[in-house]
Order: C-alpha cells, then structure tokens, then sequence
C-alpha cells in the first residue's frame, strides 16, 4: 500500500519474496528431488557454524584474525573427514604424517 508522497517501488510482502525465490531457484530447490546425493537440508552447514560460534561464546574472541582462520581450518577438515565417513584420529594423524586425506573431487 502505497503512502501519500512515497515514491519508489511497494515494498513486498514476506509471502512474495518467498514466491520469487521458489520460482527463481526452483532447480535448486528440489534438487534433492533428482539428485539422491544433495541432502534435503542444510544442518551439516549449520552444525558447522555452530561450532564456530561456540568457541566464540567460550573463550569470549579469537585472539587474531589468524588463530581464527587455523580454527576454522582445522574444523573444516575435521567435517571433510566425518562426511566422507573417516575416522577423525586416524585423518590427523595422516596431517602429522604429510599425509592429509584429500576427498576426490565429483
């Protein structure tokens, strides 16, 4: 609903952003539909990020910008290992060994 002297376009409703969404993306969308590999939600992300913000919550910060990027390093491999159903110690200790486990790229 537009006001008197306002000018620009109407703001949208939630429910219509939501619409254009699903009908801009709609392949993505239900990929899961198709594709039996593509998980129908987005938790393992979420999970992820968590942990991030947890250690955040804990410690209070990161001390720097770079023990901050170790820390999501180290969590991102932890997570590569567990998706690909590897065991977490024995995946470090490839690390320590110069042999970090590298998934193979689809």
């Amino acid at each position: 609903m537009r006001v008197k002297g306002q000018r620009g376009r109407v703001k949208q409703t939630k429910s219509r952003n939501l619409l254009d969404r699903f009908t801009e993306h709609s392949d993505s969308i239900l990929k899961f539909m198709i594709d039996f590999t593509v998980p129908f939600d987005n938790n393992q992300v979420e999970r992820d990020h968590r942990m991030m913000k947890t250690h955040q919550k804990v410690s209070g910060c990161f001390r720097s910008k770079e023990g901050a990027d170790y820390f999501a390093c180290c969590r991102g491999y932890i997570s590569t290992l567990k998706k690909n159903k590897r065991n977490v110690l024995e995946g470090i200790s490839l690390v320590f060994r110069g042999k970090p486990f590298i998934p193979n790229q689809a």
